[in-house]
């Protein structure tokens, strides 16, 4: 009896293994699945653009070639994607220098109307962009900053800035405060705990949100073609002009299109360690 039990114990513990095994391999096999559903489009879109003019379409790239690139590079496009740099790196930027410490404030000091200030920061997001067009348009034809570099950041700063707000004050709940009071019996001030304590204990979040608000101000594209026409045209707009009514520039379409992708996938790419990690930690409260 006790030998027949030892053996239906250790085939009970095959069959689970066997279970546990079958389960990884579904996983897996799910995951290259969603993983080349994923990045089939983009790409399809990469080799596109080393296809000639007269074969774009096609599925196999028998003769590459940069044509595509080259004419980008004698056109109009180099200045937009300039434009998208500097909007969205400023805009950022400054966003942070503003929002981070905004966001301190709002996680650490308790005043009477903080749920209220908190809750309009939120409710500037809540409205469709659509909402806004209308008034940004007259305000920035009357203050001269239609069709500049200016009025982007400004008003991609504007939409950043309750993102990092709200993001990053979840992160500075979830660092103790008992470490900044220990700081302060130190001898800390509250600027020095929070550049000593604070921000480096939150520095995961700090990049989650650094690329969260350059990913949404590099792809804007609708308060980009409404309030710009040539001179601070972006690089999503400008794609728009190989639509043509005479047909569609397929080749030169893909080329924007990978060099727009380049930057946002080496940003992701170089903090991508932090990325995972903020993402993960800015849901956990202590």
């Amino acid at each position: 009896m006790a030998v027949l039990t030892i053996e239906a114990i250790a085939a009970s513990h095959r069959r689970a293994r066997r279970r546990r095994a079958w389960r990884r391999g579904a996983v897996q096999v799910f995951a290259v699945a969603l993983l080349v559903v994923t990045l089939a489009p983009l790409l399809w879109m990469v080799q596109m653009s080393f296809h000639p003019s007269s074969d774009a379409l096609s599925l196999t790239l028998i003769h590459p070639t940069v044509e595509n690139y080259r004419a980008l590079w004698t056109g109009r496009f180099p200045a937009s994607f300039g434009n998208s740099l500097i909007a969205s790196s400023v805009s950022t930027g400054l966003a942070l220098v503003v929002g981070v410490p905004a966001a301190y404030s709002l996680s650490r000091w308790r005043f009477r109307a903080r749920r209220k200030v908190a809750l309009w920061i939120l409710a500037t997001r809540m409205a469709p962009p659509i909402a806004f067009t209308i008034p940004y348009f007259l305000a920035y034809r009357y203050l001269h900053l239609f069709d500049t570099v200016t009025g982007l950041i400004v008003i991609y700063l504007t939409f950043n800035l309750p993102l990092v707000i709200w993001t990053m004050s979840t992160f500075f709940d979830s660092v103790p405060r008992s470490l900044e009071e220990a700081a302060w019996t130190d001898g800390c001030d509250v600027w020095q705990a929070f550049f000593r304590i604070a921000l480096p204990l939150s520095v995961t979040g700090l990049a989650a949100t650094t690329i969260l608000c350059f990913i949404l101000s590099w792809n804007d594209f609708f308060f980009a073609l409404i309030l710009t026409r040539n001179s601070a045209m972006t690089a999503p707009v400008a794609i728009v002009n190989f639509m043509q009514y005479e047909g569609w520039e397929w080749g030169k379409i893909a080329a924007a299109g990978t060099l727009v992708m380049l930057p946002v996938v080496a940003f992701t790419f170089v903090v991508r360690a932090y990325l995972i990690h903020g993402l993960m930690a800015g849901g956990v409260k202590e």
